[in-house]
Protein backbone atom coordinates (compact mmCIF):
# COMPACT_ATOMS: atom_id res chain seq x y z
CA UNK A 1 0.00 0.00 0.00
CA UNK A 2 1.31 3.54 -0.97
CA UNK A 3 -0.17 6.64 0.27
CA UNK A 4 -1.22 9.30 -2.35
CA UNK A 5 -1.74 13.05 -1.74
CA UNK A 6 -3.48 15.54 -4.49
CA UNK A 7 -5.27 18.48 -5.05
CA UNK A 8 -8.35 17.51 -6.45
CA UNK A 9 -10.46 20.38 -8.18
CA UNK A 10 -8.61 22.73 -5.75
CA UNK A 11 -9.15 20.69 -2.70
CA UNK A 12 -6.81 18.59 -0.92
CA UNK A 13 -6.90 14.60 -1.40
CA UNK A 14 -5.25 11.94 -0.12
CA UNK A 15 -5.82 8.30 0.50
CA UNK A 16 -4.45 4.61 0.76
CA UNK A 17 -3.68 2.99 -2.47
CA UNK A 18 -2.80 -0.49 -3.77
CA UNK A 19 0.49 0.14 -6.65
CA UNK A 20 -2.02 -1.07 -9.27
CA UNK A 21 -5.20 1.48 -8.43
CA UNK A 22 -6.05 3.41 -10.89
CA UNK A 23 -6.72 6.70 -10.75
CA UNK A 24 -10.39 6.63 -12.04
CA UNK A 25 -10.79 3.79 -9.16
CA UNK A 26 -9.23 6.57 -6.61
CA UNK A 27 -11.35 9.14 -8.00
CA UNK A 28 -15.12 7.11 -8.03
CA UNK A 29 -13.88 4.88 -5.12
CA UNK A 30 -11.99 6.68 -2.59
CA UNK A 31 -12.59 10.13 -3.04
CA UNK A 32 -16.59 9.63 -4.12
CA UNK A 33 -16.17 11.45 -7.37
CA UNK A 34 -18.64 9.33 -9.31
CA UNK A 35 -18.67 11.89 -12.19
CA UNK A 36 -16.05 10.23 -13.86
CA UNK A 37 -17.32 7.20 -15.76
CA UNK A 38 -15.29 3.74 -16.56
CA UNK A 39 -17.00 2.80 -19.89
CA UNK A 40 -14.45 0.58 -21.45
CA UNK A 41 -10.92 -0.21 -18.84
CA UNK A 42 -9.04 -0.12 -22.20
CA UNK A 43 -8.76 3.40 -22.60
CA UNK A 44 -11.08 3.24 -25.86
CA UNK A 45 -14.36 5.11 -25.08
CA UNK A 46 -12.99 8.94 -23.17
CA UNK A 47 -15.29 8.84 -20.22
CA UNK A 48 -12.77 8.59 -17.77
CA UNK A 49 -10.96 11.58 -18.88
CA UNK A 50 -9.70 14.07 -15.95
CA UNK A 51 -7.07 16.83 -16.57
CA UNK A 52 -4.19 16.02 -14.54
CA UNK A 53 -1.53 19.13 -14.13
CA UNK A 54 -3.64 20.86 -16.83
CA UNK A 55 -3.52 17.88 -19.75
CA UNK A 56 -6.65 15.55 -20.41
CA UNK A 57 -5.82 12.27 -19.41
CA UNK A 58 -7.84 8.56 -19.24
CA UNK A 59 -7.64 8.07 -15.74
CA UNK A 60 -8.42 4.28 -16.51
CA UNK A 61 -4.55 4.13 -17.85
CA UNK A 62 -2.98 5.93 -15.35
CA UNK A 63 -2.46 4.43 -11.86
CA UNK A 64 -3.57 7.11 -8.93
CA UNK A 65 0.04 6.83 -8.04
CA UNK A 66 1.48 8.35 -10.66
CA UNK A 67 -0.93 11.43 -9.90
CA UNK A 68 0.66 11.64 -6.62
CA UNK A 69 1.34 15.70 -5.91
CA UNK A 70 -0.67 16.41 -8.95
CA UNK A 71 -3.80 18.79 -10.08
CA UNK A 72 -6.58 16.64 -10.56
CA UNK A 73 -9.72 18.64 -12.44
CA UNK A 74 -12.81 16.63 -12.62
CA UNK A 75 -16.23 16.96 -14.25
CA UNK A 76 -17.27 18.13 -10.46
CA UNK A 77 -14.92 20.80 -10.27
CA UNK A 78 -16.47 22.30 -13.92
CA UNK A 79 -19.27 24.44 -12.35
CA UNK A 80 -18.87 27.95 -11.70
CA UNK A 81 -18.37 29.26 -8.36
CA UNK A 82 -21.73 29.70 -8.10
CA UNK A 83 -22.82 26.24 -8.91
CA UNK A 84 -23.83 27.48 -12.23
CA UNK A 85 -22.99 25.69 -15.28
CA UNK A 86 -19.84 26.30 -17.62
CA UNK A 87 -19.84 27.29 -20.41
CA UNK A 88 -19.02 24.46 -21.98
CA UNK A 89 -21.76 22.43 -19.65
CA UNK A 90 -24.40 24.90 -20.73
CA UNK A 91 -23.84 24.82 -24.43
CA UNK A 92 -23.82 20.65 -23.83
CA UNK A 93 -27.02 21.84 -22.69
CA UNK A 94 -28.17 24.28 -24.74
CA UNK A 95 -27.39 22.26 -27.61
CA UNK A 96 -28.45 19.21 -27.08
CA UNK A 97 -25.32 17.32 -27.30
CA UNK A 98 -26.03 14.66 -24.21
CA UNK A 99 -29.01 11.73 -24.50
CA UNK A 100 -27.88 8.98 -21.68
CA UNK A 101 -24.92 11.17 -20.00
CA UNK A 102 -22.76 8.28 -20.11
CA UNK A 103 -20.30 9.85 -22.22
CA UNK A 104 -20.68 13.65 -21.31
CA UNK A 105 -18.40 13.88 -18.30
CA UNK A 106 -15.50 12.83 -20.68
CA UNK A 107 -17.08 15.19 -23.38
CA UNK A 108 -16.91 17.79 -21.45
CA UNK A 109 -13.36 17.51 -20.14
CA UNK A 110 -12.07 16.63 -23.68
CA UNK A 111 -13.57 19.77 -25.23
CA UNK A 112 -12.12 21.96 -22.16
CA UNK A 113 -8.64 20.56 -22.74
CA UNK A 114 -9.36 20.92 -26.54
CA UNK A 115 -10.82 25.37 -26.04
CA UNK A 116 -7.47 25.33 -23.87
CA UNK A 117 -5.53 24.52 -26.54
CA UNK A 118 -7.70 25.58 -29.53
CA UNK A 119 -10.01 28.52 -28.33
CA UNK A 120 -11.84 28.84 -32.03
CA UNK A 121 -11.31 25.16 -33.60
CA UNK A 122 -13.15 24.48 -36.55
CA UNK A 123 -15.32 22.07 -36.94
CA UNK A 124 -12.91 19.03 -38.26
CA UNK A 125 -10.61 19.93 -35.38
CA UNK A 126 -13.50 19.29 -32.88
CA UNK A 127 -14.47 16.38 -34.30
CA UNK A 128 -10.87 15.14 -35.11
CA UNK A 129 -10.02 15.91 -31.41
CA UNK A 130 -12.62 14.07 -30.54
CA UNK A 131 -11.59 10.51 -31.71
CA UNK A 132 -10.56 9.13 -28.35
CA UNK A 133 -13.92 9.56 -26.96
CA UNK A 134 -17.28 7.25 -28.21
CA UNK A 135 -20.96 8.14 -27.74
CA UNK A 136 -23.72 5.41 -28.50
CA UNK A 137 -26.17 8.14 -28.40
CA UNK A 138 -25.62 11.52 -30.13
CA UNK A 139 -23.49 10.59 -33.60
CA UNK A 140 -21.59 13.62 -32.57
CA UNK A 141 -23.31 16.14 -34.19
CA UNK A 142 -24.51 18.10 -31.59
CA UNK A 143 -21.57 17.28 -29.83
CA UNK A 144 -19.83 19.41 -32.13
CA UNK A 145 -22.37 21.86 -32.26
CA UNK A 146 -22.04 22.45 -28.15
CA UNK A 147 -18.22 22.84 -28.53
CA UNK A 148 -18.29 25.42 -31.27
CA UNK A 149 -21.07 27.23 -29.50
CA UNK A 150 -18.80 27.07 -26.19
CA UNK A 151 -16.34 28.66 -28.44
CA UNK A 152 -18.23 31.48 -28.95
CA UNK A 153 -18.79 30.23 -33.09
CA UNK A 154 -22.12 30.51 -34.74
CA UNK A 155 -23.09 27.09 -35.21
CA UNK A 156 -26.10 27.57 -37.56
CA UNK A 157 -23.79 26.89 -40.79
CA UNK A 158 -22.88 22.87 -39.24
CA UNK A 159 -24.25 20.47 -40.96
CA UNK A 160 -26.17 17.28 -39.63
CA UNK A 161 -23.81 13.86 -40.84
Amino acid sequence: MAQVSMTVNGKAASGEVEGRTLLSSFLRDQLMLTGTHVGCDTSQCGACVVHVDGEAVKSCTMLAIEADGAEVATIEGQANADGSLNVIQQAFQDHHGLQCGFCTPGMVMSAAALLKENPKPSEQEVREYLEGNICRCTGYHNIVKAIMAASGQDVTAIAAE
